[in-house]
């Protein structure tokens, strides 16, 4: 059962769960790229005028597609970091620096969420 962030909460035990809603795809090198709809009545008129895409495509690196990979709404980001740092050793160091700063990223543009599991 998921309970609400607080402040002292330590980060490394909280759960990250991919957005229902958010779209993506994996390609060939087995790369991730997110695909945010831009079909609000604004993106409708931009569109209209400049002609740019229905669709905006984020495509992440191999580090941001590890992490997109090993998020699974069971692990938390500390099992997530030992995934990472499995798969490229010394070069994602400093591991877990970098890797809260894109785990916020993606929460802060609504890709993740992050839960709180009560034991």
């Amino acid at each position: 059962m998921a309970k609400k962030i607080k402040k002292g909460d330590n980060f490394l035990e909280l759960v990250p769960s991919k957005n229902k809603h958010q779209k993506w795809a994996e390609n060939d090198a087995g790369r991730i790229q997110l695909i945010i709809p831009r079909d609000g009545v604004l993106d409708k008129c931009v569109r209209f005028f400049f002609k740019t895409p229905k669709v905006m495509r984020i495509d992440l690196d191999a580090h941001g597609s590890c992490v997109w990979k090993a998020i699974d709404g069971n692990r938390n980001i500390e099992q997530i970091g030992k995934i990472i740092k499995g798969d490229f050793g010394e070069d994602a160091e400093p591991l877990y620096e970098r890797l809260g700063t894109y785990i916020n990223i993606l929460r802060n543009n609504k890709f993740i969420t992050l839960e709180k599991v009560s034991e």
